[in-house]
Formats: C-alpha cells, sequence, structure tokens
C-alpha cells in the first residue's frame, strides 16, 4: 500500500507506533498521578514505603522505592513530620501495680493486650483539651477514646466503656498505662478489676514501657492535629472523629500488620 501510495513506510510506522521514549513518558506521567493521588488521599501523611504498596495494589507489581522516591521528589512532596509537644507532670507517681507487659507487644489475637494514654490538644476558645485513646496492639486499632475540655478519671473511663461495648473482650485482657492519676485511681481500678482485665503498668518515668499509644498519639499530632485549627471542642471533635474513625481505623495502612488497615486486619482475624 505504501509503494502504491508512494508513502514512505518509516513514515507510515511512526505514526502508528509510539515511540519508546514517548511511551515512557505517557507512563511516568501516569505514575507520578497515581503517586500524587495516594499521597492526597492519604492526607499528605504517606511516604514512599507505604505510597509503593498502595501503588502495587493497583497492578504496578515491580515498582520499586527508589523510583518511587524519584517521582516524589519531582512532585516536590514527602510525608509530613512534626515534632510532638510533651507536657510535664508534677504529680506524685503511685507506686503499687506491676509491669505485666514488660514491653513484650507481641499478641496471637486481637483483645489481648490494650495499651491506653491520655494527649493533650490544644483549641482556640478552650485551651488544652484532652484524647483518652485505647489501642489494641493485635491490630493497631483504636478500640475506645474518649475526648474532653477535662482531664479527670471520667475521660479514660468514657474511653474504656467505649473499648468494651464496641470489642466485647475476655476476661484475662491486659490494659497496660502510665502511672498517671486518672489510670491508677480507685475508681478506675475496680472498674478493671470488675471486669476480671488485667492491670499493667509502666515503670516510673518510662515512656518506653507505653511505646506503642504514645506513637500513636505522635502521629495523630503529625497527621490531624498540627495540620488543623480548631476553633472549639465541638469543631475539634468532629475532626478527630473523621481522623480515627474514618481514616485511621479503616482507610490508614500500617506496615506492621501487613500494610493492611486496623480495621481490615480485624475483620481478617474474626473470620480465621
Amino acid at each position: 500500500m505504501c509503494k502504491v501510495l508512494k508513502y514512505p513506510r518509516s513514515t507510515y510506522y511512526d505514526k502508528h507506533k509510539e515511540k519508546p521514549g514517548n511511551k515512557w513518558k505517557t507512563l511516568n506521567k501516569k505514575l507520578r498521578e497515581d503517586i500524587l493521588t495516594i499521597y492526597n488521599n492519604s492526607n499528605k501523611i504517606y511516604g514512599a514505603p507505604k505510597i509503593r504498596k498502595e501503588l502495587m495494589k493497583m497492578g504496578y507489581e515491580t515498582i520499586s522505592i527508589k523510583r518511587v522516591q524519584r517521582h516524589m521528589k519531582k512532585l516536590g512532596i514527602r510525608s509530613i513530620v512534626v515534632k510532638k509537644y510533651r507536657p510535664q507532670s508534677t504529680k506524685k507517681v503511685y507506686e503499687e501495680g506491676e509491669n505485666l507487659l514488660n514491653r513484650d507487644f507481641t499478641t496471637t489475637k486481637i483483645n489481648e493486650k490494650w495499651v491506653a494514654d491520655i494527649t493533650y490538644i490544644p483549641v482556640q476558645k478552650d485551651g488544652w483539651t484532652y484524647l483518652a485513646s485505647i489501642l489494641d496492639l493485635h491490630t493497631q486499632k483504636i478500640v475506645g477514646y474518649s475526648f474532653s475540655k477535662t482531664m479527670d478519671t471520667s475521660l479514660v473511663l468514657k474511653a474504656l466503656d467505649n473499648a468494651i461495648t464496641t470489642q466485647k473482650p475476655s476476661k484475662g485482657l491486659i490494659i497496660h498505662s502510665d502511672r498517671g492519676s486518672q489510670y491508677t485511681s480507685k475508681e478506675y481500678r475496680e472498674t478493671v478489676e470488675s471486669k476480671q482485665f488485667k492491670l499493667s503498668y509502666s515503670a516510673k518515668g518510662c515512656p518506653y514501657d507505653n511505646a506503642c499509644i504514645e506513637s500513636f498519639h505522635a502521629i495523630l499530632k503529625k497527621e490531624c492535629v498540627y495540620l488543623n485549627t480548631f476553633i472549639d471542642h465541638n469543631h475539634a471533635k468532629l475532626i478527630l472523629f473523621q481522623y480515627i474513625e474514618g481514616f485511621y481505623n479503616r482507610k490508614r495502612i500500617h506496615s506492621s500488620i501487613n500494610y493492611m488497615t486496623p480495621d481490615e486486619y480485624e475483620n481478617l482475624c474474626r473470620v480465621a
């Protein structure tokens, strides 16, 4: 046909076949679009390892972390990192209670070991507000939490009640916390023991004994609190709910649970 029409064969094939250089440009453009979508959907907190895992789910089976890093650099994006604020307490430390956890964060099933802690949340109209959280070490899921303007025993009791209601744990569950007055109060201790759960406490002045829940609160600050300006208590409560229930538990993947979300992993454990 080319000979009859006096049309150069090379020109004909150029028109019908994309050049290798252009093909790679098209593929890299699509890759950067997918990277940017994953990054934005993660509230701009995913780094290269997690973006790579999400890309693999989308069909990029052989993509390397270095390739993802190169394209992230070209896009000018990176995981958000902000230093955590650590308040100091002047209250007398509770001396009783064993450290049953003893930094053994390994588990074999859900609702075997929970860790609990309180963190401070700044709010424009209300000053400091307080979030009590409980995390299941097996799934990395926040199984219960409570947000309040006051940091008293009712704050941690509400978080505990929320966790028990949703998870329905069996007796023998270990609940670990630091030695803050809320967790060492008679009311809290009696509530935990009445359910036949086991109390565990960190050593005095040793945050590493409760590293997992400390890590969650650091993530919460970096990925939510420091990215928002909370007008009042109700505004902060809504944003925290959206982050914990809408994103952290149901959308945020974790390397420690094979890059699944806490909710996905819990569901898998329940049907196993």
